[in-house]
């Protein structure tokens, strides 16, 4: 009988003993990876959402080229093919850029650029924009800037560098189109401006929530 209630003593006291050790351990913690597409404070705090935080409405072609008018003061037939191309090529943006800059190169080349984001769905954040390019590439620049954003689902994805995509380079009746591709995300910037940039270059342009002096 002793017996029988030591063992019944001694296994409540191994279950109470497992018990307070499962409710007291904490629960493991993983680690939030940004590239994950988890949404970070920053996004919740932007509204996030969970398919992300830029509202996947896009912008079709005749809204886009009336956008883009509006922002270069005027139409060419330029612009008009410009954008023409980019959506056959691309599709309908989520979202554009509009901003100045200015670069300079001699053999090595600086940009640095500054606008806004603005979304389809409504919401817009402030970006900018720096970078180098290396090449056979002589001259100065001052433009203003009107860039299509595709597939970007988190506005901090916007944030990274954007390697120029080789051979996207495309120039009709004084407007420049080129594209820039960086963990599925593509940026097509169409460019008008005075000021030459000959040459081909290779580069990037890291894009940022504050502005940098060092454009590396």
């Amino acid at each position: 009988m002793t017996s029988k209630k030591s063992s019944v003593w001694l296994c409540a006291l191994v279950l109470g003993l497992s018990l307070a050790v499962g409710l007291g351990a904490p629960s493991p913690v993983r680690a939030q990876d940004p590239s994950a597409g988890e949404p970070t404070a920053a996004d919740v705090a932007q509204g996030g959402q969970p398919g992300g935080d830029v509202p996947q409405e896009t912008y079709s072609q005749e809204e886009t080229l009336a956008a883009a008018q509006k922002f270069f003061g005027g139409t060419t037939s330029g612009l008009a093919k410009a954008i023409e191309k980019a959506f056959s090529e691309l599709g309908r943006p989520v979202g554009y850029i509009i901003g100045n800059e200015g670069s300079g190169a001699f053999v090595v080349g600086l940009r640095y650029g500054e606008g806004e984001l603005v979304y389809k769905g409504g919401g817009s954040t402030k970006v900018y924009w720096q970078g180098p390019s290396v090449g056979w590439d002589i001259g100065g620049n001052a433009s203003k800037v009107f860039t299509l954003v595709y597939d970007l689902r988190w506005t901090k994805d916007l944030f990274q560098r954007f390697p120029g995509v080789d051979g996207s380079l495309y120039v009709v009746a004084g407007v420049g189109l080129n594209y820039q591709r960086a963990n599925g995300i593509t940026l097509a910037p169409i460019r008008t401006g005075v000021g030459l940039r000959a040459g081909a270059s290779v580069g990037y342009l890291a894009y940022t929530r504050e502005k940098r002096i060092n454009p590396f």
